[in-house]
């Protein structure tokens, strides 16, 4: 048997294999298909991570955009109610907070952070204390 048509056998087996396995996935519903990649529920409701996937996001899942650039413009009443709750925040904490803490506990985007604290703090609505990432802020 020549080296070619051992080449073309093979090439035949392969061609037919996946017109089968592109077929049947076709055939398939969406339910069946998450059931067999394993992305469905296990039995303590929990996602099966090791059952395939390789870590990737779920498609279905995720959001209809990402979040990146720069951020929509913010009125001056929507920073000024964002400061209202930093300073609701704060007046409960007599040692104040780190800025870090400050966004996780109104979960706030890190970007748009450092504006609110600026009119805070030329306001007089806020007093900071330190530098860089020690400046703790607290109401006034």
């Amino acid at each position: 048997m020549p080296p070619t048509s051992l080449r073309a056998t093979l090439d035949s087996l392969a061609n037919n294999f996946a017109s089968a396995i592109l077929e049947a996935i076709r055939s398939a519903s969406l339910e069946q298909l998450l059931a067999e990649s394993g992305a469905g529920r296990s039995s303590n409701g929990l996602r099966a991570k090791a059952a395939g996937g390789g870590g990737q996001p779920d498609p279905l899942k995720t959001p209809a955009h990402k979040v990146s650039g720069r951020l929509a413009r913010r009125s001056p009443e929507e920073i000024a109610k964002t400061l209202g709750s930093i300073v609701s925040l704060l007046k409960g904490k007599k040692a104040g907070m780190r800025s870090e803490e400050i966004r996780k506990a109104l979960k706030l985007d890190v970007r748009e952070v450092p504006r609110v604290l600026k009119e805070g703090l030329s306001s007089k609505k806020l007093k900071s204390k330190g530098q860089k990432r020690a400046t703790v802020y607290t109401a006034a």
